[in-house]
């Protein structure tokens, strides 16, 4: 067996595999309510369901506040043009309809059932989906032939009262409209101006058509081509469809009508488009081959004959994807969530518009580190964002909300504000909780120091401080390595400043940082040559010596290294009298729910004084979020039941707490479940001052701290904010190796804020 048809195979079992294990499928169905008990079930169910029932009955809307259908999509399909494969008929397309419902899930978190309906008749099938309305928030059709798709959209459209969205068409579209539109801006063309020639008349390539026409685009300007030619009046059975793009000039070949041509949209088939042919176009031509998977001309193979090309695909492996991924899921999230009663022409323009204009903006973290090693830059090479850039949930559905309303199909309205913020809570986790702090942090401006200034993630998260603050950051690193990187990553804002850099290798300031050091360090068996190799390439000391001569007012370090490492440079130079590290207290996001966790880095084995400490400087904390602290002090001890070293450790705690006469809650020792089980904890120790979760455990050594933070973390997928240094008044942060970007964001607000109780 060749070595081709070897990896094809394997290539095909791993797909397979992908659909069968661990269980069939791609879909569950989850509850969302408690079933444990039976006063659980008389409310889902009999009696208590009653109620919803009695209120839709006499109010329809109130469906939904009471049902899911409001976040419930049906994707419905016949089979019938299935991707490639064409009409393999309703059960085979399954597969790819659990994959839709799939993406709706994961980009826009709409829930989504797949239907797949035997029935080739476009009326029938259309009286079918008809009849879903009272389930279903939106349909989303998939992959049903032309003509028969734009009967029965028309068909559902005139009689349903909520979204009916055919993806293949709008979807397409849209995407290509944004992807046009970023091709003009760069190529400097006017849309009203160029020539276009389309080859493919299918349900996708007329409403491309639509869309450019609809965005300025001349019909006389536009010649359309299908399997039998050139599309003209003089041909017998034209579809109502194909006659709006029809021209007088019958028997007009391919070749013939490329000449000079400003923009080449295929929708057809494999290597329809010759090199001589894109020769022939006018400079600076718009190539979007989209046929899957072999397109009308490879991009190579058009960019040897017209370097100035500006090329789009349907495929993964090459720049400009067309992927109607970029759409779907958010037009309907907008929609949905004002309860739009139709994706109309204006939803579906300012769709296109918000995509373009995410492509314009600069690359996110997230992007950067999906696609490493592409160009993510706004060019020939980057006219649309990536599916997986986290900006398009609150930027397109915010987009087509805002678009909904505006044009009088929306029946909930919102406030556009909340709902971006509500958006953005949706696509990082830590936003809701972090907002407090945010707030906090744009009141100041500060200079902020990052120790590792050429890691990528710092620079990311420095690019976000520019666009979102009015602090001042400052990268210690190599200028010229920053500056390369900065330049790879698409970081617009930041190439055209706004930062500082400190050279290790090349600063006027060396002699004052050495001495500096020295003079702190010289009776603790630092020598000035120590001192100078330590200022020279330990890039924390640097930052921390910054931070104490008042060139900085905080300092973010320990993307890479151990914890305790960094440390140490921060506690030689940074600590006073007042200030030293008390504790490290990392907040953990989980489904939604929040929990501090401390002290996780800092005190390997703490006496009572030291865990007391922590207790008050997290509380202090806990409040920074808005949070009023309920502090656990966790034990295997449970209020005294054991005389283990833990539990006497956390009693001695509870004395020195209680005799300080605080303003918290917090109450101990107990186990971590107990301390989040206030029907368990009643029954061991009911005179308890701790009510509900608590929300801030704290463990008797750094050992519980960090198992408790990193199974939180791993196991149930919890987000950390921090580590937080406690005790520094706010002056240090040091966060571990594998902070993101977005982390690194939201310890730079917390080093933003200036109360140095905070400490």
């Amino acid at each position: 067996m060749k070595t081709e048809d070897l990896k094809s195979e394997m290539a095909q079992q791993e797909a397979l595999d992908y659909h069968q294990f661990p269980k069939p499928g791609k879909l569950e169905i989850r509850a969302t309510k408690p079933m444990a008990t039976s006063r659980d079930l008389s409310r889902a169910y009999s009696p208590g369901v009653a109620e919803a029932c009695t209120r839709i009955h006499e109010n329809s809307m109130d469906a939904f506040r009471y049902t899911a259908k409001g976040n419930l999509v049906a994707v419905v399909s016949n089979g019938t043009a299935v991707l490639g494969l064409g009409d393999i008929g309703a059960l085979a397309a399954k597969p790819v309809m659990e994959g839709k419902a799939v993406l709706f899930k994961k980009f826009a978190n709409l829930d989504c059932f797949d239907i797949e309906v035997n029935e080739p008749d476009p009326e029938l099938l259309a009286e079918f989906v008809v009849r879903l309305e009272p389930t279903f928030g939106a349909i989303n059709l998939e992959d049903i032939k032309a003509p028969d798709c734009f009967l029965v959209e028309r068909l559902c459209r005139e009689r349903m009262n909520i979204p009916v969205f055919h993806d293949d068409q709008h979807g397409t579209a849209i995407v290509v409209a944004a992807a046009t539109a970023n091709a003009l801006r760069v190529a400097g063309k006017r849309l009203e101006d160029i020539r276009i020639v389309s080859l493919g008349a299918g349900a996708a390539g007329i409403a491309c058509l639509k869309m450019l026409v609809t965005m300025g685009a001349k019909s006389s300007n536009i010649l359309l081509f299908d399997r039998e030619g050139v599309v003209s009046l003089d041909r017998g059975t034209l579809s109502s469809e194909k006659v709006e793009f029809a021209t007088k000039k019958g028997g007009l070949k391919l070749e013939e009508a490329i000449k000079g041509a400003d923009l080449f949209l295929g929708l057809s088939g494999p290597n329809l488009l010759s090199a001589e042919m894109v020769a022939s176009m006018a400079s600076c031509p718009i190539i979007f081959a989209l046929a899957n998977p072999v397109p009308e001309i490879m991009p190579e193979v058009a960019l040897s004959v017209a370097p100035d090309a500006l090329i789009a695909t349907g495929r993964s492996d090459y720049f400009n994807q067309v992927n109607n991924v970029l759409c779907f899921p958010f037009i309907f999230r907008g929609a949905m969530d004002v309860g739009a009663t139709e994706i109309n022409s204006q939803m579906k323009l300012a769709c296109a518009e918000a995509i373009a204009a995410l492509a314009r903006a600069t690359t996110s973290a997230e992007v950067g580190t999906a696609y490493q090693g592409e160009e993510l830059t706004f060019g020939p090479r980057y006219l649309i964002p990536k599916p997986f850039d986290p900006r398009l949930l609150p930027r397109v559905a915010h987009a087509v909300a805002a678009a909904a309303m505006e044009s009088g199909v929306a029946t909930r309205p919102v406030d556009l504000d909340d709902y971006r913020r509500n958006l953005e809570d949706q696509v990082y986790r830590s936003s809701f909780t972090m907002r407090p702090v945010f707030e906090s942090s744009r009141m100041n401006s500060r200079r902020i120091v990052f120790a590792e200034g050429e890691d990528f993630r710092v620079l990311h998260a420095t690019q976000a401080m520019l666009e979102e603050t009015r602090h001042r950051p400052i990268l210690i690193g190599r200028p010229d390595v920053i500056a390369r990187r900065i330049d790879r990553s698409g970081l617009s804002v930041l190439a055209a400043g706004g930062y500082d850099v400190v050279n290790p290798a090349d600063d006027p300031r060396f002699r004052d940082y050495w001495t500096e050091y020295h003079r702190i360090m010289r009776r603790k068996g630092v020598s000035p040559d120590l001192a100078k190799a330590i200022l020279r390439t330990n890039t924390t000391a640097i930052a921390s010596i910054m931070v104490r001569r008042g060139e900085a007012d905080s300092m973010i370090c320990g993307t890479f290294g151990q914890y305790l490492w960094h440390l140490n440079y921060v506690e030689q130079i940074l600590s006073e009298d007042e200030l030293h590290p008390v504790g490290a207290l990392s907040l953990i996001i989980c489904d939604g729910e929040t929990l501090f966790i401390g002290d996780t880095h800092v005190n390997m084995q703490p006496t009572a004084i030291q865990v007391a400490q922590t207790v008050i400087s997290a509380a202090r904390h806990v409040r920074r979020f808005g949070i009023e602290p309920k502090i656990a002090l966790c034990s295997d001890s449970q209020f005294g039941n054991l005389d283990s070293s833990s539990g006497r450790l956390m009693r001695e705690v509870l004395k020195i707490l209680d005799a300080g006469g605080h303003d918290f809650v917090y109450e101990g020792e107990m186990n971590s479940d107990t301390a989040l089980d206030q029907e368990l904890r009643e029954r061991l120790f009911p005179e308890s001052r701790l009510e509900g979760r608590a929300n801030t455990l704290i463990y008797p050594n750094s050992v519980g701290a960090g198992a408790a933070r990193n199974l939180l973390k791993s196991v149930s997928s919890g987000l950390e904010v921090g580590p937080i240094l406690m005790g520094m008044g706010n002056r240090a942060h040091i966060v571990t190796s594998a902070i993101t970007a977005r982390g690194l964001f939201n310890i730079s607000a917390l080093a933003g804020t200036t109360v140095a109780s905070y400490g």
